[in-house]
């Protein structure tokens, strides 16, 4: 299977996190890597392969090399399960004029105008009693289409392509059904549960986010563009797992998949909370070892950047706009919102550059205008908490945190195999 239909496969079947999350431990699981409770004592060797899970949202795996860590350091990829989009209220059914609507939760920086006239479904994680009067947790996903956001026609808005503004609050409930006497959401989901999990009794809480049913596929004239939802950042999880998947057992190497970090990843499971730090707390427990291990690490933070709009091209620096199909991009900020530095960046140009009977992999550079103001990544904030050296990289994208994203079929397969090249090197220079 290639790379692009393998991603193909696991975005579609990764609505959620949560869902992300399950599917990227059953790749490791596939490969041979073995899964640990950090409710444990782990028993680690070298040259093992192992993963684990926090929150159900946050991925992690390393291979644990032969080489003595704090000599070669760790090499890690960094990228996040969760993308902008619009999540179900607690108490979310609003009976208005006929309508049964479900109340919406804006999660992240959301582009709301594509949200309207989708075919939209819902899936997440629900807590639920048992049958037996126990505690149970479980993926829930109607798969099917069960909800739409209708646009206004113009008609009764001749100024709409003039500019709407979007308010979510009374704009965005999602029509789930005509009727006032319907029965709730509540009682709709226990329903599509309980078709899927027949001990669960009485919902708890839930978390729940709408999705497009619409799948990815690959589009255009010769088939060169990915077009899907959540590709930010769904994407780097995907081709850094597969890169992971290849790495050696000389060094050590970490994947590290967050939660939280469209929201600005200051939670448990989020850039900001203790995971990674706590993973090198268990590899490394002398504490100079473990200084010395940070000052040998280099993180590649992968993310989605910003390809260069032809419709919009004067929004982007004219010698910074990445194209499409033209290689991964190298992400600069001087404010460090990216954590691009000169000497991690020289190590990516040098594993891109020719090695062995493999060809060069080509780069692009972005870095935003400077009357402009870029986003961020787990880059810098993963970098301020534990030290360890980091590099800013992605994949251009179009309609970046829109309900549906494009990015170029050579950029994935490009990207895929930097990161292989990443933790397959067993010396770096810098």
């Amino acid at each position: 299977m290639s790379v692009v239909s393998g991603f193909c496969d696991f975005l579609n079947a990764s609505p959620t996190p949560y869902h992300a999350t399950k599917n990227l431990c059953q790749m490791f699981t596939a490969a041979g890597f073995g899964r640990l409770d950090e409710k444990q004592r782990w028993n680690l060797k070298a040259k093992g392969k192992y993963f684990f899970t926090r929150g159900d949202a946050s991925f992690v795996a390393f291979v644990l090399g032969e080489s003595a860590i704090e000599d070669t350091g760790i090499r890690v990829i960094g990228a996040h399960t969760d993308s902008p989009c619009l999540k179900v209220k607690p108490n979310a059914d609003v009976v208005y004029k006929g309508f049964h609507q479900l109340g919406v939760a804006v999660y992240g920086g959301a582009l709301l105008a594509p949200w309207f006239d989708r075919d939209l479904s819902i899936a997440g994680q629900v807590a639920y009693l048992t049958e037996a009067g126990g505690f149970a947790k479980a993926l829930v996903n109607f798969e099917r289409p069960i909800a739409v956001i209708p646009s206004l026609a113009i008609h009764l808005d001749r100024a709409a392509n003039e500019g709407r503004a979007i308010n979510p609050q009374k704009q965005m409930n999602a029509i789930l059904q005509v009727g006032n006497d319907q029965a709730s959401f509540k009682a709709i989901l226990l329903e599509e549960l309980q078709k899927q999990h027949s001990d669960a009794a009485k919902i708890l809480d839930f978390n729940l986010s709408f999705y497009d049913t619409q799948p990815a596929s690959q589009i255009g004239i010769n088939a060169n563009f990915f077009a899907g939802a959540r590709l930010d950042n769904l994407l780097s999880c995907y081709l850094a797992a597969s890169a992971m998947q290849q790495a050696g057992t000389e060094v050590t190497s970490v994947l590290i998949c967050n939660d939280h970090e469209e929201i600005g990843s200051q939670t448990e499971i989020g850039a900001q909370g203790p995971l990674l730090s706590e993973l090198i707390d268990r590899l490394v427990r002398e504490p100079e070892g473990r200084q010395l291990t940070l000052r040998n690490s280099v993180m590649f933070s992968v993310d989605n950047a910003h390809g260069i709009h032809p419709n919009f091209s004067d929004k982007h620096d004219d010698k910074h706009g990445p194209v499409l199909n033209a290689g991964p991009v190298l992400k600069y900020d001087a404010n460090q919102s990216y954590a691009t530095s000169a000497e991690t960046a020289s190590l990516v140009r040098w594993l891109a550059q020719a090695r062995d009977d493999q060809g060069v992999i080509p780069l692009q550079e972005y870095i935003t205008r400077a009357d402009m103001r870029c986003g961020s990544t787990i880059g810098p904030l993963t970098a301020a908490k534990t030290g360890i050296r980091a590099v800013d990289i992605g994949i251009p994208t179009f309609a970046m945190h829109s309900i549906r994203e494009l990015a170029g079929v050579k950029d994935i397969d490009a990207m895929e195999r930097l990161l292989a090249r990443f933790v397959c090197v067993t010396e770096i220079p810098v």
